[in-house]
């Protein structure tokens, strides 16, 4: 397997874990390490909300050993708040430092930060060079972008070379634009554009479902590594898949039985990793069950039952009814 040093960190170039706001938590993140996802980033973080003391904030950047090499990553759209914000962050000792500039949703964008920085690639470099002084050398700092805001505005070629003029040590490219949000294709032209246009490791992010497409898009646009993100939900098999992929040996998808078990060690470690209650951990870990059934003949009826889990053992009896449910079809 070829390697790849990607913000100063040597990894095998197979696939990392993109990060996802409300999905991919310390559970999340350790379950697709451990099914070999290189790399993995932590949930989206305030910039002000981690200079105005929000423990919430705060909570989202504990890293554990099992995650790494992972980093943080920061929204926001004031080089001040940056700043400090990313001071504040190298108390955690991330491996780097990420500033989400591709974030499509209302909250976000309505402040000037995530894909709105599109818009503004001024006001971007600015933020980007205000983190990469505040790092000091410390840590990388590096970029998630999308395309552009609109098929109107596509400017991922110059906003890509602005980051690298700015500091940024790699940059990870979505291949839509804002207001595709994450409808339609992912234009992976672009990718590749970015990538021969800048010098710094591109990270190719958008439509990788399979372990065919990772072959594909590493193909087609020559990027440093590719990165998984809403393909992972219910199946942290993926990254397994992609290096079988990436190997050309095959691949053997779990069956029924194995992917329940995980769906239940993955609420166990939601549960043992929150200072919740039960009840408020497992209305976070519903959606979870959910994914973990997609697919499967008759299962709509038992994912419609995943609103309602209040406790692990409630998770149980989903999984043994289900289990049984198949053995009867099965009859």
């Amino acid at each position: 397997m070829n390697t790849v040093t990607i913000a100063r960190q040597t990894v095998p170039q197979t696939a990392a874990l993109a990060p996802m706001a409300s999905v991919a938590d310390t559970a999340y993140r350790t379950l697709c390490a451990e099914h070999g996802a290189c790399m993995t980033t932590g949930e989206l973080v305030s910039a002000k909300g981690l200079c105005y003391g929000s423990r919430g904030s705060a909570e989202l950047c504990r890293i554990t050993q099992a995650e790494r090499p992972m980093g943080l990553q920061l929204f926001g759209s004031e080089p001040e708040f940056i700043s400090e914000a990313v001071q504040r962050l190298l108390d955690f000792q991330p491996d780097w430092i990420d500033l989400n500039m591709g974030c499509p949703v209302p909250k976000v964008v309505n402040q000037g930060a995530g894909s709105a920085l599109m818009k503004t690639p001024e006001l971007a470099g600015e933020c980007l060079k205000a983190a990469v002084r505040a790092a000091d050398g410390k840590c990388a700092v590096t970029v998630k972008m999308r395309i552009g805001w609109d098929a109107e505005h596509i400017n991922a070629v110059d906003f890509a070379k602005r980051m690298e003029a700015e500091g940024a040590e790699a940059i990870a490219v979505h291949g839509r634009t804002r207001t595709q949000f994450y409808s339609g294709n992912a234009d992976w032209s672009q990718i590749a554009t970015v990538k021969a246009a800048v010098s710094v490791p591109v990270i190719g992010n958008g439509d990788i479902t399979s372990g065919a497409d990772a072959v594909r898009m590493y193909r087609e646009t020559g990027c440093d590594l590719v990165m998984v993100g809403r393909a992972s939900y219910g199946n942290p098999w993926i990254f397994e898949e992609i290096i079988h992929a990436l190997e050309g040996t095959p691949f053997t998808p779990p069956d029924v039985e194995t992917r329940l078990r995980e769906m239940l060690r993955h609420m166990r470690m939601i549960l043992d990793n929150s200072e919740k209650s039960e009840q408020l951990a497992m209305r976070e870990a519903r959606k979870h069950a959910l994914w973990y059934l997609r697919g499967y003949p008759g299962a709509a009826a038992f994912r419609a039952r995943s609103a309602g889990l209040c406790t692990y053992a409630d998770a149980e009896q989903l999984a043994a009814d289900y289990l049984a449910y198949r053995a009867n079809r099965a009859k």
